[in-house]
């Protein structure tokens, strides 16, 4: 109260702060989406009785407890549209996030994709070395997947005669949170044992940037099987670093980011252990030239669309209307 600010711009999804500054501060308020804390899909998997990582599977199998989960999920969905609705200007990290924000708030909504620091990537020299490698990065959280990760490579390799699987090998880059994500590394090792592919799958974790960037440079799959993912930086990173992208067919990734530029593919995208298995085969089965054009156009996408240069052009043009306004 004693120092209010003209504008106030919440960028960490505190969206319960934003009637706080707008009717009590006076401010003009903006906002930076990058995920919804509720979104109209977890309303549809309580709804259908999905069990899921939202969604213990104890709830799902009843109905009185999936009946008042629902009913809570609605009435907070209510009170976040109308904590929402306080924004002046509204910005969201990608396509997917802006239907969901756009549907819960009932606002004009602009999409503004989050700065990439695909310099860094860019300029990554590709390496060519006899191993080849499918590279996933990513966080070892249950969203994330990685265990159809697994499954798929393991159908993958039943596809490759048994002299020339010695040459394949998935790499789980990631970093462990906690206690729980070691014990998920821990269930993904045994899961490859089972598969008896644990020769051919390593767990590369917590590495430093420097380590990163060579798993890259060496790499010809960049993988990634999170459904529904708001945007994926992962995925732009793989494809600014010439690593051809196999990601799921949902989410930022197909909306935004795996899409066609110049009249051509950037990427594939793949929903199921056998289509995810299926691409792999096909894109080793490559020939260099075409390898060498997909990668080529994917670095050109993702530096025109998501360098930190576009970022500050579309941030700076959202906000002139407030910045205005508050000048005055």
């Amino acid at each position: 109260m004693k120092f209010n600010p003209d504008i106030y711009i919440d960028t960490m999804g505190y969206a319960f702060t934003l009637p706080l500054f707008k009717y009590i501060g006076k401010c003009d308020v903006g906002c930076y989406v990058h995920y919804p804390t509720i979104s109209t899909d977890m309303l549809s998997k309580v709804s259908d009785r999905r069990a899921t990582y939202n969604n213990a599977s104890f709830i799902a199998r009843s109905k009185v407890l999936s009946y008042l989960k629902l009913l809570y999920y609605k009435l907070f969905a209510y009170v976040y549209g109308l904590a929402g609705s306080c924004a002046d200007v509204v910005m969201v990290n990608s396509s997917w996030t802006l239907e969901h924000i756009r549907t819960l708030w009932g606002k004009d909504v602009s999409t503004v994709f989050p700065p990439c620091d695909t310099r860094a990537f860019l300029n990554i020299k590709r390496k060519d070395v006899e191993l080849k490698l499918i590279i996933s990065i990513g966080q070892f959280r249950p969203e994330k997947d990685h265990a159809l990760q697994i499954r798929s490579f393991a159908k993958f390799l039943q596809k490759i005669s048994n002299d020339k699987r010695r040459c394949y090998k998935l790499v789980l880059i990631g970093s462990c949170r906690n206690e729980d994500d070691s014990k998920r590394v821990g269930s993904l090792k045994v899961l490859a044992a089972q598969l008896n592919i644990n020769e051919h799958v390593e767990f590369a974790l917590n590495v430093t940037f420097k380590e990163l960037k060579n798993h890259l440079s060496m790499a010809t799959i960049g993988l990634h099987t999170m459904w529904n993912e708001h945007f994926g930086i992962g995925v732009v990173e793989c494809m600014a670093a010439g690593v051809i992208t196999l990601a799921h067919n949902s989410g930022g990734p197909k909306i935004d980011i795996v899409t066609e530029w110049r009249g051509a593919p950037t990427g594939f995208l793949a929903d199921s252990e056998d289509s995810y298995a299926t691409l792999m085969y096909d894109i080793f089965s490559m020939g260099n030239n075409e390898k060498t054009e997909m990668r080529n156009r994917a670095r050109e996408s993702v530096e025109a669309r998501f360098s930190e240069k576009a970022f500050e052009t579309r941030f700076i043009k959202c906000m002139s209307a407030v910045i205005e306004e508050s000048k005055d």
